[in-house]
């Protein structure tokens, strides 16, 4: 089956202004790439908008409410110090987690395996009541949610190997049943979570890593906790929260990760979802900000995604 590459228009108008880190730059550089001669067997699919009901699955009502009407009707918007928003931002989040819930339908319905939800702003740190780290919507714990109240599915994981850890993926899994949360990512570093396990949350698996953490021994974090835990857990479908911003070159973070040890994690994840979960893997873009290295692991990574597709 092929690869699919999940993404919409209204993401590339998401403008954080001049300067910021997450910047519409991030998703046109990948959409580049994955437009490459090599790409061509890539099946595109425009990604629709997530309903509210879909959204409250995870955050509060108010709180999204709340977000989607202070979308500026024109110039931009502090929601705090690093989350800016514009008149297209509530159509991007919007359409950034109803991409991920559909790539959910696409994969139990049989039309594909695996796909790439290129879309922007990114999730991950979006608390229930909160928007944080240029997040509006917890994409990836939306489309969690949806696969299991509108699918049924019993054991849905997200694996998030971004530099950052996911905090909001984190507080809306914690002790929820059915629900999987590992991550790997540098600590001490922003949004300062993650420090190891959370009482009360089997089911959360944090693994912090020092800066400065290099090939081996993310290998071995990998190794001795993500994978034994994932696969202890049996994923019927699997998430990857795929930040790229521990690679050696990322501005924003000090770990020594290449493109070869993300594309050997996803490897390693996909192994997972084959064994357990019919080979249901749902990739979704959030971290990675030095374009380049960006550009190329991403294309590394959906190359891996297809490999046993």
């Amino acid at each position: 089956m092929q690869t699919w590459i999940m993404t919409h228009d209204s993401c590339l108008r998401h403008d954080t202004g001049p300067g910021h880190p997450e910047s519409a730059q991030r998703l046109e550089t990948v959409l580049a790439r994955l437009r490459e001669p090599q790409f061509a067997d890539l099946h595109w699919e425009e990604a629709p908008r997530a309903s509210r009901e879909d959204l409250i699955r995870v955050h509060d009502a108010a709180y999204v409410d709340q977000t989607l009407d202070a979308i500026p009707a024109q110039g931009s918007r502090h929601l705090d110090g690093d989350t800016i928003i514009c008149p297209d931002s509530g159509e991007a989040a919007l359409r950034a987690a109803g991409g991920v819930c559909a790539a959910v339908d696409a994969v139990l319905a049989g039309r594909t395996k695996r796909v790439f939800c290129a879309v922007r702003p990114p999730g991950h740190h979006a608390e229930p009541d909160q928007a944080m780290g240029f997040c509006l919507f917890n994409n990836v714990a939306v489309a969690a949610a949806y696969a299991q109240a509108v699918h049924h599915l019993q054991r849905v994981a997200v694996v998030d190997f971004d530099v950052h850890h996911g905090n909001g993926t984190q507080t809306m899994f914690a002790g929820k049943r059915g629900l999987f949360y590992a991550s790997t990512h540098e600590h001490p570093l922003f949004p300062g979570t993650g420090r190891g396990p959370i009482p009360g949350a089997p089911n959360i698996l944090n693994v912090p890593l020092p800066a400065m953490t290099g090939s081996a021994d993310f290998r071995d974090a990998f190794r001795e906790h993500i994978i034994p835990g994932l696969r202890a857990f049996g994923p019927e479908l699997t998430f990857i929260s795929a930040g790229f911003d521990a690679h050696y070159a990322d501005p924003l973070a000090n770990m020594e990760l290449t493109e070869e040890d993300l594309v050997w994690a996803t490897r390693e994840i996909a192994a997972v979802a084959d064994r357990f979960g019919q080979g249901w893997l749902i990739s979704t873009l959030e971290g990675g900000y030095n374009l380049r290295a960006l550009g190329t692991c991403v294309a590394a990574h959906v190359q891996a995604l297809g490999e046993t597709n």
